[in-house]
């Protein structure tokens, strides 16, 4: 199901937007020219990743504690880097888990998600 979230005059490169999609917060990256929609907030702690960094090579950092998600995929690139001898009890509070990130398009200059239907 594509659902219709923004103008996408409204998101110009390095711009990022948060939309609430079904009920979920997503955040919109246009980074390198595309559009990524990723799930908004950190699924380390739940903080905020609108203000996160994004790499050169197409990664989010969260403002937090600097976990690190592929825009792409998701996929976990580094996992609260946390001092020696403190992370593995510490990590072991909050296993790994990817952002969710969902398919997006452009169609007569609107920017669409693709969500699953309920």
């Amino acid at each position: 199901m594509w659902i219709d979230v923004l103008d996408e005059g409204r998101l110009p490169e390095g711009g990022r937007e948060v939309v609430e999609v079904k009920g979920v917060p997503v955040l919109l990256i246009r980074h390198g020219g595309e559009i990524f929609a990723v799930g908004a907030r950190c699924p380390h702690m739940g903080a905020p990743l609108k203000r996160g960094q994004v790499t050169e090579e197409g990664y989010l950092v969260c403002p937090l504690h600097r976990s690190a998600f592929s825009l792409r995929t998701g996929d976990v690139a580094q996992w609260v880097p946390w001092p020696p001898g403190v992370g593995k009890v510490l990590g072991a509070l909050r296993r790994e888990r990817a952002l969710p990130v969902y398919p997006v398009r452009v169609e007569n200059g609107r920017i669409l998600i693709q969500m699953d239907a309920d």
